[in-house]
């Protein structure tokens, strides 16, 4: 079973990492919508790179072909990436597999994979995007943990560094973040903010690597 960082923050060009990185990340994801298969290898690559330069974690959402090709070693799926992803070449190659919930038919899919971890959103109000599922509330963070067991729970949507903190004592092991860093006025001081509070959470082992 992994662990995650307890502190997960999510961006959406790989540009982003030379500055935030710094600030002590070890968990990112890289989520990038609608460029063109040379643009999502190359920043692809690029964050495969950085990441493994500082020592974090990359998940890369949805792209799961490039993640394999660029030796990427984890993935993030939604409900309907699952339904075009080839689970069974991710397994093969060896990518731990992260999948989104938001009801509990979704959530008893996403567990029938045996996933590396499960996340769950959105926890609060988002302006990320449009969602189709009301705000979960913490006490659904608390009855998610208890349904998944062992796996870890990551915590999603309209997270401060606040409410972070209701979401992790809740029982997520993780609490996953986009627009509260990349939108904010100063967003090198609001990862060293994130990592500070998230810092009670922190576990000193890492995430397992795959070879090469």
């Amino acid at each position: 079973m992994i662990r995650l960082d307890p502190f997960y923050l999510i961006v959406d060009r790989a540009d982003w990492l030379p500055r935030l990185l710094p600030q002590g990340l070890r968990l990112v994801q890289l989520r990038i919508k609608d460029q063109p298969e040379p643009v999502l290898r190359a920043e692809i690559a690029t964050a495969r790179a950085l990441c493994a330069k500082a020592g974090a974690k990359l998940i890369v959402n949805d792209h799961w072909q490039i993640a394999i090709e660029e030796g990427c070693d984890f993935v993030h799926l939604g409900q309907e990436d699952l339904d075009r992803a080839d689970l069974a070449a991710i397994r093969r190659h060896g990518l731990h597999l992260g999948v989104s919930t938001h009801s509990a038919a979704e959530l008893d899919r996403a567990l029938s994979l045996s996933p590396d971890y499960v996340a769950l959103g959105p926890v609060f109000p988002t302006i990320l995007k449009a969602m189709a599922w009301a705000p979960q509330g913490v006490a659904r963070v608390t009855e998610w943990k208890r349904l998944v067991g062992e796996t870890p729970l990551v915590a999603i949507g309209g997270l401060t560094p606040e409410r972070g903190r209701l979401v992790l004592a809740a029982g997520a092991d993780s609490a996953a973040v986009v627009t509260d860093v990349l939108r904010h006025a100063d967003p090198d001081a609001r990862a060293r903010e994130w990592v500070t509070v998230t810092q009670p959470w922190r576990r000193d082992q890492p995430l397992p690597r795959n070879p090469g």
